[in-house]
């Protein structure tokens, strides 16, 4: 598996799944389920480096910022040029070896649950897990319909709660992990860090 490849899994992973987040759990895990929705709500701003895992070992890393409701980028170390940004209304991934952006709407990706004003869990994707490890929360989301087709399991520390990680299995069983360190909330971020722009142009995409 190239480099290139596991940087493209973000944004694979990020239209993964095509609808929202529902706590399908029994009666005795809805309080984690909640206190998770509760959490992600209370998000304003985020900031964190990342280090991004596949199956086969192979990692890359950058820097991950979010800023609610709408916008989210993953910027990559040097040598690598690609970025993924939303801002707000699409999700672009550039590949800076091709040199070509693709694009997908956040409302038809995994993203939109981090990024919606006001995240409600809903039917379309069941919690089909929900478990406690050392102090970490450790919730799986797999789509209602299709539970098959893939999951995501969100890591948080309870105490105080802070995401630390998403794993994600594709239907074919491969994995690939994302791990944050030096988490930094509320803070100011610039919005100009969240519009897509063709680096060859240096001129912004507006929505």
């Amino acid at each position: 598996m190239s480099i290139r490849w596991v940087v493209a899994f973000i944004f694979i992973f990020l239209g993964l799944f095509l609808f929202p987040v529902f706590a399908g759990a029994e009666q005795g895990q809805l309080q984690e389920v909640k206190a998770v929705e509760a959490y992600i709500n209370s998000i304003s701003t985020l900031r964190a480096q990342f280090v991004q895992t596949t199956g086969d070992g192979k990692q890359v890393g950058g820097t991950f910022l979010l800023k609610r409701p709408g916008k989210i980028r993953f910027e990559y170390e040097p040598p690598l040029t690609d970025f993924i940004v939303a801002d707000g209304t699409f999700i672009y991934y550039y590949d800076g070896q091709m040199k070509q952006q693709s694009n997908i709407l956040i409302s038809k990706s995994l993203a939109s649950f981090f990024l919606r004003p006001d995240l409600k869990f809903s039917e379309d994707i069941s919690v089909s897990g929900i478990k406690r490890d050392d102090g970490l929360l450790l919730v799986t989301l797999v789509k209602s319909e299709d539970p098959l087709s893939g999951s995501i399991t969100l890591i948080v520390a309870e105490n105080p709660m802070q995401l630390k990680k998403w794993i994600v299995v594709d239907a074919q069983g491969l994995i690939t992990e994302v791990e944050l360190f030096d988490v930094e909330s509320g803070i100011k971020i610039d919005d100009d860090l969240f519009y897509y722009y063709d680096p060859e142009r240096k001129k912004p995409s507006y929505n």
